[in-house]
């Protein structure tokens, strides 16, 4: 019999820790959650004080099963899930569904897993922490109130399988109104002098104009009197500077840093740092304090002035942004300083490589540079050049973090030096809009405006794309003209050069849908969508967490006003919620075309819905968006789908497109034909599509015995298929060889497929 059992929620963190707290201690893990609100109406009892309905997870039986067992043959009970308010709840469900006594059951918590940070966990037992359950479940309450109520109103107003989330439609919001800024902006034209000078001794310095200039016709007349002019050294600036070091890193800072230097999306980012954490190299990973523990810093004092010296420590501490940081808590940082590197693979030695640099630099002195400028002056012109460098006299802390840049050296010259121009030249530049959000930087603005928490960003990101209101992507520039006047030899020359503007890559854009369901949210639940509002629910969260407000009185006050809205949405038609926009009139029939977001995405609509005949519908053209299509482009669409010519055997070719982009069918084979327009494709490029997929398909069949039984290559192999099961070929058995009856014997053997299931988590 076990004198203690441990129960943690997560099989590698139990591995872990059972290797420190020896034999008199069995640690079991729960999976996870083991209960949780199921998916359907009534799970929030709303006349009952809000009370959630849990539901033992039916995968989680068995474990609870085995967890009841350990209990009863226990002396001593331990709940050791995380120490953050997810973690508090799971440990509660565990003593809830274990009959366990919430008020006596020991619980112990630390921020790292490491033999010291557990004995102490053992030594200082509390009970379970109340407030923090229902702050996590006044979210959880939240969050399935906004999804259950909400999504059911886009349903009916504006299409299927919609959904509406308290903090992932603002997340959407956002990119939907940055994309709205960037198409609203007006390019604005300005000019970059730049130019390259001569000293004596024949060493090279590039300058560049302190100041852009609006108009061609201003820097063709500074060039003009840069011919003319002699030029000289006119000043030299030098002041010392000085760079400090990052805080350590919290979780949403984590994440835009290894979004930066890493390439890593904040899922990847979370799931690597899980790893670390429960493998014992890493803190807890869900943080948003930036404190260290003495220890820590006892630790990283005695390890850099061993490393690197006396001079290079400096201690410091640091205070947390958000005023709703939990400053008991630290930051992400190594449990072993001594250790530059762990992890078990490529992707994790990296991310901990980063932490451990994060950590130490942020204890290490400031780097010493010196800031040059070198002022040019024209003595035929008032436009001064500039030359600028930089350089590192002591690196400090960025011996450790590492350098973004080289130095920047500049010659040695003195004031009324004389030099010679070498080239001067002017660039048009065209201005853009505010840039695009990438998941990082997504990350950044929804921590600077207190919307969600930073634990949550990650899944919240990873909704929103899985749900196709926004995706990552890439944009193809605009070819624009744009000027380039040179001046060599003494004289102005004028040139063209094309650039791609509004180019844009690995950057998040919002999909039509996005934009439909924003703009629809914003107009009829505005309160709900409101960003300052959305800060004070989390605000409030916080507070319940600390014991200063009541879960009840919190979500009475939201869900009054917010369930009025949604009874009041009965009135919405659903014109209004498809955003219909009008694009012009057909001019043959004179019927209204409107562009819309439909039930399967965006479309084009001619006629009312009312008319009779009934409307008739198109789909947009490919790379068009509701808000900008033209007439033109409209009625060309009308006329799908298009006949593209006949095959040899004389089976028509038609060209259209569907929900899944253009497409030619022949004779009911479909054939995608990106990136090619319907409009345009030739027969000739059809056919070869066509051959193409044909060769492909018949690769596919291994073999057809004519009853609907047959052998194909799939994605993972070959397989036998009579359209209603599928069978798996045995290894030793060559697909080619199979016979017709034993294909009907292995498909007798194989089970029934599943009916599909369809999950829905509302955040």
């Amino acid at each position: 019999m076990s004198k203690n059992l441990v129960i943690v929620e997560s099989p590698a963190k139990a591995k872990t820790i059972e290797k420190y707290l020896g034999k008199d201690f069995v640690v079991k893990s729960s999976i996870g959650h083991i209960r949780g609100l199921p998916s359907k109406s009534g799970s929030i009892d709303v006349k009952n004080k809000f009370a959630p309905v849990y539901e033992v997870d039916s995968g989680k039986r068995k474990v609870i099963s085995e967890l009841k067992k350990e209990v009863k043959a226990a002396d001593t009970v331990w709940l050791a899930s995380d120490e953050d308010r997810e973690g508090e709840a799971i440990a509660w469900h565990l003593a809830e569904v274990l009959k366990l006594d919430p008020k006596t059951t020991k619980r112990i918590v630390f921020h790292e897993i490491t033999k010291n940070a557990l004995d102490e966990a053992v030594k200082n037992p509390r009970t379970i922490n109340m407030p923090l359950v229902e702050a996590q479940q006044a979210r959880q309450s939240l969050d399935y109130l906004v999804g259950f109520e909400l999504s059911p109103v886009l349903w009916r107003k504006v299409g299927p399988q919609l959904s509406a989330g308290r903090v992932q439609s603002v997340a959407v919001r956002l990119i939907v109104e940055r994309e709205a800024e960037i198409d609203g902006h007006t390019p604005e034209s300005t000019f970059k002098l730049t130019a390259t000078f001569v000293l004596e001794d024949g060493t090279e310095l590039p300058a560049t104009s302190s100041k852009k200039h609006q108009t061609i016709a201003d820097v063709r007349t500074i060039l003009e009197e840069f011919a003319k002019s002699s030029f000289s050294v006119a000043s030299i600036e030098k002041k010392p500077g000085t760079r400090n070091p990052s805080a350590p890193f919290t979780t949403s800072t984590l994440q835009q840093e290894a979004s930066s230097k890493l390439g890593y999306s904040p899922r990847s980012t979370m799931q690597l740092a899980q790893r670390l954490y429960e493998a014992g190299h890493i803190t807890y990973m869900r943080t948003d304090s930036v404190n260290l523990s003495t220890q820590a810093l006892g630790a990283m004092t005695e390890f850099i002035k061993q490393a690197y010296g006396d001079n290079y420590h400096q201690f410091r501490t640091f205070k947390s942004k958000s005023a709703n940081a939990q400053e008991a808590h630290e930051a992400i940082r190594p449990t072993d300083v001594r250790r530059d590197m762990a992890g078990a693979d490529e992707q994790q030695k990296k991310l901990y490589n980063l932490i451990w640099r994060r950590t130490l630099s942020s204890q290490m002195a400031p780097a010493s540079l010196e800031k040059t400028t070198i002022s040019i002056a024209a003595d035929k012109s008032s436009e001064v050049m500039e030359a600028k460098g930089e350089i590192v006299i002591f690196d400090g802390f960025l011996k450790v973090y590492g350098r973004s840049g080289d130095d920047v050296l500049l010659p040695a010259v003195n004031q009324g030096d004389p030099l010679t121009l070498q080239s001067a030249s002017a660039l048009e530049q065209l201005s853009r809009g505010p840039a695009r959000y990438t998941e990082a930087s997504l990350v950044k603005k929804l921590e600077e405006m207190g919307i969600g928490r930073p634990s949550t960003y990650a899944s919240t990101i990873n909704t929103i794309q899985s749900r196709e209101y926004v995706e990552r992507g890439d944009l193809e520039g605009i070819k624009k003209a744009i000027a380039h006047l040179t001046l060599e030899g003494g004289t102005v020359s004028e040139q063209a050069e094309t650039i791609e503007y509004g180019k844009d890559s690995n950057k998040l854009f919002p999909t039509d849908k996005g934009k439909v369901v924003t703009d629809f949210l914003v107009k009829h639940f505005s309160e709900v969508m409101d960003y300052d509002f959305t800060k004070s629910v989390e605000e409030e969260l916080d507070e319940i967490a600390i014991g200063a407000k009541d879960r009840v009185k919190v979500l009475t006050d939201f869900y009054g006003p917010f369930h009025a809205l949604v009874e009041k949405s009965a009135d919405i038609t659903r014109a209004e919620a498809s955003q219909a926009r009008l694009v012009g009139n057909d001019p043959k029939s004179g019927l209204p075309i409107y562009s819309r977001f439909g039930r399967f995405g965006p479309m084009l609509q001619k006629g009312e819905q009312s008319d009779d005949p009934k409307p008739q519908f198109a789909p947009l053209p490919t790379g068009a968006k509701i808000e900008t299509v033209t007439l033109e482009q409209a009625l060309e669409m009308f006329k799908l789908p298009r006949l593209v010519g006949q095959t040899d055997d004389g089976n028509d070719i038609k060209a259209n497109i569907g929900r899944f982009g253009p497409y030619i069918v022949i004779d009911k084979l479909f054939v995608s034909i990106k990136p090619l327009d319907p409009q345009s494709i030739t027969l000739e490029e059809a056919k070869e599509l066509y051959a193409a997929k044909l060769k492909t398909e018949a690769e596919r069949n291994i073999a057809d015995f004519g009853d609907g039984i047959k052998v194909l290559n799939g994605r993972w192999g070959a397989y036998i298929t009579d359209g209603k099961k599928n069978a798996k070929i045995p290894k030793e058995t060559e697909p080619a060889s199979i016979t017709h009856d034993q294909a009907k014997e292995l498909l007798a053997k194989a089970p029934a497929k599943k009916a599909r299931k369809r999950i829905t988590r509302r955040k």
